[in-house]
């Protein structure tokens, strides 16, 4: 289906990895690590990379380190259109700035969230992504409610496209409904999977693109899931998506980043530790984890 394939028109398609940052045991950034890592996803069938998200731990990053991994990627990817760094930031002038810095790196697109200090209304949520905007390379709003508390809603989110402050919307709220509603409301806006675990039903409603976490650990795997799913062709799908389901969850709780770099350690890359103040998995919650990844590798998922 060519609304599904990545090109460089709309760079922010197809499976977009939210990749996750390699650390040295002294909690400092192994940027040729990080590189091999880039270069392994795209080689393994995934379209491009997300840095500075959630999952590559933004908020515990010098403005020196979060700026070095962007120059990172675009060099390992090849082409910084198959990048889409996150520009989230306390202040819109910062996420501006931020996004200045990845058009110069030469990414293809940026991933904004809302303003997430405050609940925000929706008068400031569009002035935030308008001054974004006005830098001139596309912006994809990132819907997360539960923890910026603040809800790009379809209506809101067909006024920031009518705006034309965005291209498309990571949808990470969980409500498969709203996929409908924003392509009643917004019909140009492209719709992306922004959270692992409703992957099938978001492609199945038309979703074009996946910002997406367990490919980290098994791009293979979750490449062929997606490409089935947004095909329509469930016979391929819908096994894959049972057998993934037990990790795909994991990518929407709360350590979902520790989770996947546990994930990645025992499928044979390198996760390893995160930084503070996220600290090791414990526990029933890394029994679980470890028991859905040790059974998705004897499954054969790669």
């Amino acid at each position: 289906m060519t609304a599904t394939t990545w090109n460089t028109d709309r760079p922010w398609r197809g499976i977009m990895v939210a990749t996750t940052l390699p650390f040295r045991e002294d909690l400092s950034v192994d940027h040729d690590a990080y590189a091999e890592h880039v270069a392994w996803l795209i080689a393994n069938g995934c379209d491009g990379v997300v840095p500075n998200g959630s999952l590559g731990e933004y908020q515990t990053l010098t403005d020196q380190e979060r700026a070095q991994v962007v120059r990172t990627a675009v060099e390992a990817a090849g082409d910084g259109a198959r990048v889409m760094p996150g520009v989230a930031a306390y202040g819109s002038a910062q996420s501006r700035r931020w996004a200045e810095q990845a058009a110069e790196a030469g990414c293809g697109s940026v991933l904004l969230l809302p303003p997430n200090t405050y609940r925000a209304d929706a008068a400031a949520v569009r002035a935030h992504y308008t001054e974004v905007a006005r830098v001139g390379i596309p912006v994809v709003a990132y819907n997360n409610p539960f923890d910026t508390k603040v809800d790009l809603t379809p209506d809101l989110l067909a006024r920031l496209h009518g705006d034309g402050s965005i291209v498309a919307v990571k949808e990470f709220s969980g409500d498969v409904r709203r996929a409908y509603e924003i392509a009643e409301l917004a019909p140009e806006l492209d719709l992306l999977i922004g959270a692992d675990d409703v992957l099938l039903e978001l492609a199945v409603a038309g979703a074009v693109g996946w910002i997406a976490g367990y490919p980290n650990a098994f791009p293979e795997s979750c490449a062929t899931l997606y490409r089935a799913a947004v095909a329509g062709d469930l016979d391929t799908a819908l096994p894959l998506y049972k057998s993934l389901h037990p990790l795909l969850r994991w990518d929407s709780k709360t350590e979902f980043v520790q989770s996947i770099k546990l994930s990645m350690d025992i499928a044979g890359r390198h996760g390893g530790p995160t930084r503070p103040p996220r600290h090791p998995l414990t526990g029933a919650v890394e029994a679980a984890v470890r028991t859905a990844t040790e059974k998705a590798v004897a499954d054969g998922h790669r």
